[in-house]
């Protein structure tokens, strides 16, 4: 099973996730049992859930009105408290990571030790209710178990009154927070990701996406935000079966029209020790009709910045095109060590065996060690590639 947490319309908070896991099955009573009690010691609240629809789109609104508001506290003091609740302990230290992310966020911000945040919005009673919320919603579903993935965030525009004055959105809380995950402008002039959605989100999302992978979706559930737009202001969270075999991938690309034979075989032995999968020539006709080669390069996203150094350094290219985060269907492969009999000495031989649907559609032996045997034997090549079929 795979969890997809989808923010890139409406942006993210603590009680959209929470309205969200409601609609994928979480029990709304219990939840509110959990999030009023959790919230007593930062002041007292109500959870309310209601079934409500945005521009066409059937999703759950968890409401969580503060009636009373404490004083702000420091940071230490405050986990103090969240540590003392009674929770289980996946959930409680869960979230204790989770307002950690905030706390590191709004120190570095405001240039002041870990030790002296005070905790404003972040830290009412709502806020906390929010994050116990969405934890506990999460462990209850099981969705720990599985594979969480998180697509880009939606953060909006313009500007927002805080207690530290008027910002610009996103808030400077929030761009910390994301730093490793990726986050666009608008779609509307507000404030749409709180720093405890985004804070929650990073906490939960095993990897971050640009786009859906691809998958079998089984439910959907919305989480409904409060504002009114001219789209659906909602979150999705996508609950998926088996992810359909594939890999995501890179398509590096350059032309080249200066480089001899030999230099190519060269560059296609430094592409693969730089972590490319695979690499291609391709002859083509370039302008003014000069002929030249189409180099092709398939990598994984880890590999890329390696990859584009080497193509620059080893060709002079003045451009490369990316094709990032292709999808490629591939069979699920396995390797196998078989030993062969060939004039009456053994060799072990690696197979490669490829599936479709738990049937074998190909079995075939590594080349490497076809041509080992091949020299050691004095057999052709051709003939040792048969003995061994």
């Amino acid at each position: 099973m795979t969890i997809i947490i989808d923010p890139q319309s409406s942006g993210i908070a603590g009680n959209m996730l929470i309205g969200a896991f409601v609609d994928l099955g979480a029990d709304a009573d219990r939840l509110k049992e959990i999030m009023e009690k959790a919230s007593i010691g930062f002041g007292k609240i109500e959870v309310t859930f209601e079934k409500i629809c945005k521009h066409g789109i059937d999703s759950t609104y968890c409401h969580v009105e503060m009636l009373e508001n404490k004083p702000p506290i420091n940071y230490p003091e405050f986990i103090s408290k969240i540590e003392k609740l009674d929770l289980d302990e996946n959930v409680k230290q869960t979230s204790v990571n989770v307002f950690r992310r905030i706390a590191e966020a709004e120190s570095k911000v405001h240039g002041k030790n870990l030790d002296e945040v005070h905790f404003h919005e972040v830290g009412a009673s709502d806020a906390v209710a929010d994050v116990i919320g969405s934890v506990y919603a999460y462990y209850s579903l099981g969705f720990d178990r599985q594979k969480t993935i998180g697509l880009p965030i939606a953060v909006g525009g313009g500007r927002i009154k805080t207690a530290h004055g008027t910002i610009p959105v996103p808030a400077p809380a929030v761009v910390e927070i994301l730093k490793e995950a990726n986050m666009v402008g608008g779609p509307v002039d507000c404030e749409l990701a709180t720093p405890t959605g985004c804070a929650i989100y990073m906490e939960l999302c095993d990897e971050i996406k640009e786009f859906i992978p691809m998958i079998k979706p089984e439910q959907t559930g919305y989480g409904a935000g409060l504002k009114e737009f001219k789209h659906p202001n909602v979150l999705r969270i996508i609950e998926s079966g088996e992810i359909s075999q594939s890999d995501e991938i890179d398509v590096i690309e350059t032309n080249i029209d200066h480089l001899t034979g030999e230099e190519i075989g060269y560059l296609f032995d430094v592409l693969l020790d730089a972590g490319a999968r695979d690499v291609s020539i391709t002859p083509i006709i370039m302008k003014k009709n000069r002929q030249g080669s189409l180099l092709k390069v398939i990598s994984k996203h880890d590999n890329r910045e390696a990859i584009l150094d080497t193509i620059f350094k080893e060709t002079g290219s003045l451009g490369i095109r990316i094709a990032q985060n292709m999808h490629r269907g591939v069979a699920k492969r396995e390797f196998v060590k078989e030993t062969v009999n060939i004039n009456n000495k053994e060799y072990e031989v690696t197979f490669k065996i490829g599936y479709v649907n738990g049937e074998i559609i190909s079995k075939r032996p590594e080349f490497e060690d076809i041509k080992r045997i091949a020299e050691d034997s004095g057999i052709a090549l051709k003939d040792i590639k048969e003995l061994i079929k």
